[in-house]
């Protein structure tokens, strides 16, 4: 008998499940809803909007604290400014961030969509403004559904009205992470704000509105990768919101009070207020989809009913596959420690880094030409320094040749730089025997800091000579 490859099967809700009984009104209109999770993630949008409209705002030793300085090439980020050389150190910050992202969905499924994500996030605050503009959602239902007046026309300029000035506080304030953000502000506040800074304000405002007021679940369903990709990373111990079959069903009303065992019902009243707080317009109870952002909306919803009902909490909740099938969740399993090791030792290797990393920077460029011969009759070549300060303090720097013997330095060998100024400097380097051992032969240079020897540099070059001379 040949080998079989065991499968397992997954039963997934269908892409085009009729939500007609559940979402009416030609669109998705999300009803308002309390709870726990809620809450959390009313508190994480918090945290994320503080951050990102505050810290531009924050100045640090008479600068901006966190500037991308793309006309100076540097990144200023409260006291350590990080030039293009240092650059490798963002290519480890989105490591960090993969690994982080793989290890929490790995955990806990989308919980980034439904809590962190910024589409997300904006999504909801556009939400919370059609809720103050049109009212709850069986009001905007029949609201989208009336002909056009007075009251629907001013409802729905307000709402596009605030729509528009959270895009343009939006887009502002990210351009402000590249260009100065108080001046900005200025020149757009008196209209003299132009060209490609305008551009770029006017281009993220756009795109917050259209992204969080129009396109919505749909860049969750069909343009964000993770998407895609999460049910790869899922195990049978992965939590995710999910629906409890054997507790739920049969679904169907009953009176409260009643026992619906009695009559041959679960627990789930078919209320379908899991699909009416829903973002995303699924049905939780038909299984895991690949529209569920995770953001427990319906666990909250389902929760509220429960409890009107005398039920336990927990139809709807954050649940393994096991626990569905009646197990225990393993919480240590090889796949999430794993990612966690991997999170923990880039976290340590960058911390090292930056501890490591050298508070001066210096390049060398050899001159075109090969060589020349000086006024002594020694062979010499010529080279280009680039030298940056990369402290906030002004600093003075010698110069020398390691491990040089039968070289000579000459040109100037002590340098000041202002804190983050770049300088270039040209010396030259003479052979000092007849004949060199080799046409082309190693050199190191070595900058050090005359106060602080700690703070030092090399960078390598070579030095070319003719054989026949």
């Amino acid at each position: 008998m040949s080998d079989r490859i065991p499968f397992r099967v997954i039963e997934i809700a269908p892409a085009a499940a009729d939500k007609s009984k559940s979402q009416p009104g030609g669109g998705i209109h999300t009803r308002s809803f309390t709870g726990f999770y809620r809450n959390l993630r009313i508190s994480f949008a918090g945290a994320l909007f503080a951050l990102f409209f505050g810290t531009a705002w924050l100045q640090w030793n008479g600068r901006q604290a966190v500037l991308w300085d793309l006309a100076e090439s540097k990144f200023h980020i409260f006291g350590a400014t990080f030039w293009p050389q240092d650059f490798i150190l963002l290519s480890a910050l989105l490591i960090i961030a993969a690994f982080g992202l793989f290890a929490i969905t790995v955990f806990a499924g989308r919980v980034w969509c439904g809590y962190s994500c910024p589409q997300s996030t904006w999504t909801w605050l556009y939400m919370w403004c059609e809720k103050v503009c049109e009212g709850d959602r069986n009001q905007r239902i029949k609201l989208a559904a009336a002909p056009w007046s007075l009251s629907k026309l001013a409802r729905r300029s307000l709402k596009h009205t605030l729509w528009l000035a959270i895009g343009l506080l939006t887009g502002l304030t990210f351009v402000g992470y590249f260009t100065p953000i108080r001046p900005l502000a200025l020149e757009l506040l008196t209209f003299e704000l132009g060209g490609v800074a305008l551009f770029w304000v006017l281009f993220f405002t756009a795109a917050t509105y259209i992204n969080a007021g129009w396109l919505r679940e749909a860049v969750c369903m069909h343009m964000c990768p993770y998407a895609r990709f999460q049910a790869v990373m899922f195990d049978k111990d992965t939590l995710a919101v999910a629906y409890d079959p054997s507790r739920g069903e049969a679904r169907g009303p009953r009176k409260k009070g009643s026992d619906p065992r009695q009559q041959g019902l679960g627990d789930c009243i078919d209320c379908t207020l899991c699909v009416q707080v829903c973002p995303t317009g699924i049905d939780i109870r038909e299984g895991l989809q690949m529209a569920c952002i995770g953001c427990a909306a319906c666990i909250d919803a389902c929760d509220e009913v429960m409890d009107k009902m005398g039920y336990a909490r927990g139809l709807v909740g954050y649940k393994s596959e096991h626990n569905l099938q009646g197990g225990t969740t393993q919480w240590l399993r090889p796949r999430l420690l794993g990612y966690a090791t991997a999170l923990v030792v880039m976290i340590g290797a960058l911390i090292l880094a930056l501890q490591w990393r050298p508070m001066v920077s210096m390049d060398v460029i050899k001159d075109r030409g090969l060589f020349r011969e000086n006024a002594q009759g020694q062979i010499e070549n010529i080279y280009l320094l680039k030298i940056i300060n990369k402290t906030n303090e002004p600093q003075q720097y010698n110069l020398r040749l390691v491990d040089a013997e039968g070289f000579e330095l000459h040109g100037r060998t002590t340098f000041t730089l202002a804190a983050g100024e770049m300088s270039e400097q040209a010396v030259s380097v003479a052979l000092l025997a007849d004949r060199p051992t080799s046409s082309s032969q190693p050199l190191t240079f070595e900058l050090q800091d005359s106060d602080q020897p700690g703070i030092r540099t090399t960078a390598q070059s070579r030095f070319v000579a003719p054989m026949n001379r």
